[in-house]
């Protein structure tokens, strides 16, 4: 997806000092300090991922459903390109099926894999629940991206929501080359990606800001992400300290998920490398160093 992180905003409203996030109840007794000056997002369509944290139960996958979920305004122009390319379509690092079970509402066969298996079992159950024409078209399997082997072939793969970010660079030209194996003649790989600029994250490399979560259920949500890089290993950590207030309760939430900064020089060698070119490439910017980008790639032969 073309998630924010690392977004550097402009002067708006400064969330209130009530708002001080705290841990989890695990951690309860400890409050977390007062995020001051932290700028307010207001709705957007795209807002930052827990693209490579996998939900430990059904609590924990809240806020990665909120900012992943159905809404996400990618899955419209992924469709669309679906609809150019045909299927079967491969979905890594799907999740609960933010992507599959919409497609194969579309009449799309669809493999979806993801190392977490409470994720695959959710997606499961929403075929199920939608009935047996979508069911049907669901395939899913469970492996870790960075040791994925694919047996079957493909029109479009897709690594949405900035799931590229979530592979260890070691281990992204592997997964590349395992990806172009299994196009169909004429199949396309579809993945998007933060690009930020390396001096900008050396000179800023700890960021802190706040959002509200769009839903569409009477509860009001808020979230404060705090965002470091490390460039020495080339990593991200982006920490969600959360609440959510509805008539009854109010619950607040911490959410942690790791993933690694794509430097668009290497990946441009790296697709080389797998026989992948790029034949768009797409950009949005985010602020004066950081832009999200859309790529579509076929096979160079």
């Amino acid at each position: 997806m073309h998630t924010p992180s690392g977004t550097s905003l402009p002067v708006m409203p400064v969330v209130p000092a009530a708002f001080a996030p705290v841990p989890p109840s695990a951690s309860a007794g400890a409050r977390l300090p007062v995020f001051e000056g932290t700028a307010v997002v207001p709705p957007a369509d795209y807002l930052p991922g827990l693209e490579s944290a996998a939900p430990a139960d059904e609590d924990a996958g809240w806020l990665h459903d909120a900012l992943l979920g159905p809404y996400s305004a990618d899955i419209v122009g992924y469709l669309s390109l679906a609809r150019r390319c045909g299927g079967p379509v491969l979905d890594l690092g799907c999740g609960a099926g933010r992507l599959a079970v919409p497609f194969a509402r579309q009449g799309f066969r669809v493999e979806a894999v993801d190392r977490d298996a409470a994720s695959l079992e959710r997606l499961r159950a929403w075929g199920r629940r939608i009935g047996p024409q979508v069911s049907r078209l669901l395939v899913t399997t469970r492996a870790d991206l960075a040791e994925l082997r694919l047996r079957g072939r493909y029109r479009l793969v897709l690594l949405a929501g900035t799931m590229i970010a979530a592979v260890p660079p070691h281990a992204r030209p592997g997964l590349l080359r395992e990806i172009a194996a299994r196009l169909e003649p004429g199949g396309a790989l579809a993945f998007d990606y933060t690009a930020h600029g390396l001096r900008g994250l050396s000179e800023e490399p700890d960021r802190t800001w706040a959002f509200q979560v769009p839903r569409f259920d009477g509860v009001e949500e808020w979230a404060v992400a705090r965002q470091v890089f490390g460039l020495d290993a080339m990593s991200e950590r982006i920490t969600y300290h959360s609440v959510r207030t509805g008539k009854v309760r109010t619950e607040r939430v911490a959410r942690t998920t790791d993933k690694w900064i794509v430097d668009p020089e290497c990946l441009a060698a790296e697709l080389d490398a797998a026989g992948l070119r790029v034949e768009r490439r797409r950009a949005h910017r985010l602020d004066e160093r950081t832009e999200s980008v859309l790529l579509v790639c076929r096979s160079a032969a």
